[in-house]
C-alpha cells in the first residue's frame, strides 16, 4: 500500500495528532441526481452465448455508469437499437442511440471484434452512450491495476473496470509499491524490491517488457507518468532526504523539484495539464498535501483537516482525491485545490486507502481494510452504494485506474 511506502521513506510520516483547529468544513456526499431510463428492447441478437453475453454486459455497464437504469420496452428516455451478428470467429454490432421525446439521433456506429472479445465490444458501445448522452468519458473500456498478495507473494495484477478478467502481470513474489498507468493506458510504472533494492520500473504491457527507469542509490519510489508521456515524476533520496524529481524519459535528465532539508516527500501526482504536482510532505511534522509547479518553488499546502493526509491522485476533473486519517481511521476525501472545498466520501469503521480516479471523473477505486484484510471497492462521488471490485482470495490494494 502507499501508506507502507510512506513508512519506508520516514517513520515520522506516521503521526497521530488532534484534529486541526483550522479544519475546513467537511460534507458527506449524498445522491443528488436522477438516473435516465434506457430502452434496450430494440437491440436484436442471436440466441447464442455471445449474444446473451453482449446484452448482459451492456446492461451492467449502463447501470455501473451511475447515469442510467434499464427501462421497460417502449418507455425509456434513451432508445437503443441495433443488430448483433456473428460470422466465424468474429462478432459485429451495428448500434444506435436516440432521444425518444425529440427523435434526435445521438449516434449510429458499427463495432467489430473477435468473438472472444464480445465484452470489449459492449464496453465500447456503453462508453459511446455515456459520452453522447452525458458528455462524460465512459469508464467501461478502462482497466485497473493493483497489487495482489496471494500465498504470501506480492505481484502486480490487472482487471477490467468491473473486476472481470483478472490477470497476473508480474511473477516476482517480492514487495512492490504504487503502480501507476501511463497516459495511453498501455504502460505501467511502479516500485519493486525484486532486485533487492527499491527501484522504479516501467512495463510495456503490449509486449510484456520491463525496464528499470530509476535505480539510483537510496530510495526510488512513487513514480507517475506526465500527461504527455514524456517525463516521470518520482521520489528519490540519492541526494539526501526523499525529494520530488522529474526525469525526462528521452534524455534521462533529472530535475529536482523540492529541496526539503529536514522533511521527506512522497506520492507525487501530476495535474491534468502537466504544469503542477501534488505531493505529500511532513515539513510540518505530519504528512499533508502540497501543490507545486513542475519547475519547483512556491509550495502551497492544501489540506488542513485530519492528522494525516496521503496518497493523492489528481483527476482529469481537476479535483484531488486522497486518504485522510480522521478519528483513528483512513477515509477517502476529495478536494478542489482552487477553492479548498472538501468532501468526505467514507465514514464507517474500515480503513480506506490508495484512492484513484476513474476516467469518468465520478467514480473512485480504493482499498478497504478491515481486520488486516484488504479488498478493492469502487466509490461513487454522486452517492450510489460502494461496489466490491474483486471476489478472489488474497489481499488487494494500491489500485490505479487507467485513463481510458
Amino acid at each position: 500500500m502507499r501508506r507502507f511506502m510512506i513508512s519506508v521513506i520516514t517513520a515520522t510520516l506516521v503521526v497521530l495528532c488532534p484534529r486541526d483547529s483550522e479544519a475546513r468544513r467537511i460534507e458527506v456526499v449524498k445522491s443528488s441526481h436522477e438516473k435516465i431510463p434506457v430502452d434496450i428492447s430494440g437491440i436484436k441478437h442471436s440466441a447464442s452465448a455471445n449474444g446473451g453475453l453482449f446484452i448482459k454486459t451492456l446492461q451492467s455497464d449502463l447501470k455501473r455508469s451511475g447515469w442510467f437504469t434499464i427501462s421497460q420496452a417502449g418507455k425509456g428516455a434513451v432508445v437503443l437499437g441495433g443488430v448483433f451478428t456473428e460470422a466465424g470467429q468474429f462478432s459485429t454490432f451495428k448500434g444506435s442511440a436516440s432521444n425518444r421525446s425529440t427523435g434526435r439521433a445521438y449516434f449510429s456506429r458499427s463495432y467489430n471484434e473477435k468473438a472472444s472479445r464480445v465484452r470489449s465490444m459492449a464496453h465500447a458501445y456503453a462508453d459511446d452512450i455515456v459520452y453522447s448522452v452525458k458528455k462524460v468519458i465512459g469508464m467501461a473500456s478502462s482497466r485497473i491495476i493493483m497489487i495482489g498478495s496471494r500465498g504470501g507473494k506480492k505481484d502486480l495484477y490487472s482487471c477490467d473496470y468491473d473486476g472481470a478478467n483478472l490477470m497476473q502481470i508480474t511473477r516476482d513474489g517480492a514487495v512492490c509499491l504504487a503502480p501507476s498507468w501511463g497516459p495511453e493506458g498501455k504502460t505501467v510504472v511502479y516500485t519493486s524490491y525484486h532486485g533487492g533494492f527499491p527501484d522504479v520500473y516501467k512495463i510495456d504491457l503490449s509486449v510484456n517488457r520491463r525496464k528499470r527507469i530509476a535505480g539510483y542509490p537510496g530510495l526510488n519510489a512513487g513514480a507517475d507518468v506526465a500527461p504527455d508521456g514524456k517525463s516521470v515524476v518520482m521520489i528519490l533520496s540519492k541526494d539526501g532526504n526523499p525529494d520530488v524529481y522529474i526525469k525526462d524519459m528521452r534524455t534521462d535528465r533529472l530535475l529536482r523539484v523540492t529541496k526539503s532539508q529536514y522533511a521527506a516527500e512522497a506520492s507525487p501526482s501530476w495535474s491534468p495539464d502537466g504544469k503542477r504536482i501534488v505531493f505529500v510532505s511532513n515539513k510540518t511534522k505530519r504528512p499533508q498535501l502540497y501543490v507545486t509547479s513542475r519547475s519547483g518553488g512556491g509550495d502551497k499546502r492544501i489540506t488542513f483537516a485530519g492528522s494525516e493526509n496521503v496518497s493523492p491522485d489528481w483527476g482529469s476533473n481537476g479535483r484531488i482525491v486522497y486518504s485522510s486519517r480522521r478519528e483513528g481511521k483512513y477515509h477517502v476525501c476529495v478536494t478542489d485545490p482552487g477553492t479548498g472545498e472538501t468532501l468526505q466520501l467514507t465514514s464507517d469503521y474500515a480503513d480506506y486507502e490508495d484512492p484513484s480516479w476513474a476516467p469518468d471523473g465520478r467514480h473512485i477505486v480504493c482499498s478497504r481494510t478491515v481486520g488486516y484484510q484488504s479488498e478493492l471497492y469502487v466509490l461513487d462521488t454522486l452517492g450510489d452504494p460502494p461496489v466490491r471490485l474483486l471476489h478472489h482470495e488474497g489481499d488487494w490494494y494500491s489500485p490505479d485506474w487507467s485513463p481510458k
